[in-house]
C-alpha cells in the first residue's frame, strides 16, 4: 500500500505540473485521522475561504448573546459590474438584510458586499483573534472583501482582463510576495490547504466551536451554490458535499467536507496558483477536482 500511495502521490504532482497549477491538498479521513497532502503547509491568499472562518466568528457572538441574527442592517449597494460578483455586490440600491441573511448571502452565495456587512461588526483582527481562542492558529484575516475588487484585474476591459492574470502570475518573488497586495501572503488574508482541514473538522466534530455554530456552518456549507469546482467529483446520491470556494485573478480554491452514506466523512482542501493566463479554466477545475477525488479514493480503500 504504501508503494500505491507513493505513485498515487507522485501521478498527482506530475498532473498538476502538466496541467499548468501548483496546489497545496490534504484530504483527511474525520474518523481515523489518516490523511493524503501535497504541500499542504504551503500558505496561499485564501480569498473568498476567508467567509468561513467570518461565520465561524460571527456566530461564535450570536452563541455568547454579543450579536443578535434577526438585527436589521441596512447595506449599501456594492454596484460591481464586472462579471463574477454575486448578491449585494451587485445591487443597485440600498437593502435592509437581518444579520442571519447575510450569513446566508456570504457563505452560501459567497456574496463580498454582505460578508464585509458582517466584518463590519466583527473586523479582520477581531475575526483571527475568534479563531486564536478557538486553538486555529493557521488562518490570518486581515482585510476586507471589498479589497478584492480593487486588482489589476478591474482595469481591464473585458477582452483585456487575462493581462491583469499575466501579471499575477509573472510578479510573484519566490518567498510569495507580491506587488497586488492580495496575493502577498505577508499582506493578504492567508492559510494552507492543513489549517482550513482543521477547521473543518473543528465544525464537523466539534471541540472548541459551540455546537450550535458548527451546525450553522455546516448548513451554510452544504448549501453552497458555486458547485463547477469540485463538487462534480464528490456528491452523488450516496454522498453529500458541503464547501466554500474562493477565486481570485489566478488562484482557485475550494474546502469541504464529503459525506458518505456508509458514514465515512472525509475533509477536503485544495488551494491552487494557475500558471495559464486566462480568465475561464474549466480544465485547471477538473484537473483541481481529479486529484482531490484521487486522494480521496486512496485514503477510503485503505
Amino acid at each position: 500500500m504504501v508503494g500505491t500511495t507513493t505513485k498515487v502521490l507522485r501521478d498527482a504532482r506530475e498532473a498538476l505540473h502538466d496541467g499548468g497549477l501548483r496546489g497545496s491538498f490534504l484530504v483527511r479521513d474525520l474518523d481515523t485521522g489518516d490523511e493524503l497532502a501535497i504541500d499542504a503547509e504551503v500558505e496561499y491568499p485564501i480569498a473568498s475561504l476567508v467567509k468561513v472562518p467570518l461565520a465561524i466568528a460571527t456566530l461564535e457572538r450570536v452563541g455568547r448573546g454579543e450579536l443578535d441574527l434577526a438585527t436589521a442592517i441596512v447595506v449599501q449597494p456594492g454596484r460591481v459590474t464586472v462579471p463574477g460578483p454575486t448578491g449585494l455586490t451587485k445591487f443597485r440600491h440600498p437593502a435592509t438584510v437581518a444579520l442571519e441573511d447575510l450569513l446566508y448571502l456570504s457563505t452560501a452565495i459567497s456574496d463580498g458586499t454582505a460578508a464585509d456587512a458582517l466584518f463590519a461588526l466583527t473586523p479582520p483582527a477581531a475575526v483571527t483573534a475568534e479563531l486564536r481562542r478557538l486553538g486555529y492558529d493557521g488562518i490570518v484575516v486581515r482585510h476586507l472583501m471589498g479589497d478584492l475588487t480593487q486588482t489589476p484585474a478591474e482595469r481591464f476591459a473585458p477582452t483585456e482582463v487575462h493581462l491583469a492574470h499575466s501579471l499575477a502570475i509573472g510578479a510573484a518573488t519566490a518567498g510569495q510576495g507580491h506587488p497586488v497586495a492580495q496575493l502577498d501572503i505577508s499582506r493578504a488574508n492567508v492559510g494552507s490547504a492543513r489549517t482550513f482541514v482543521d477547521l473543518l473538522e473543528g465544525l464537523w466534530r466539534p471541540t472548541t466551536i459551540q455546537p450550535a455554530t458548527a451546525a450553522r456552518v455546516r448548513e451554510l456549507m452544504t448549501n453552497n451554490v458555486i458547485r463547477q469546482r469540485l463538487a462534480p467529483d464528490f456528491s452523488s446520491d450516496a454522498s453529500r458535499w458541503s464547501s466554500k470556494t474562493g477565486t481570485l485573478l489566478n488562484l482557485r480554491h475550494e474546502v469541504g467536507v464529503v459525506e458518505h452514506a456508509d458514514g465515512q466523512a472525509f475533509a477536503v482542501a485544495a488551494l491552487t496558483e494557475s500558471r495559464v493566463p486566462a480568465v475561464l479554466q474549466p480544465e485547471t477545475e477538473a484537473l483541481m477536482a481529479q486529484v482531490a477525488r484521487t486522494l480521496r479514493d486512496q485514503l477510503r480503500m485503505a
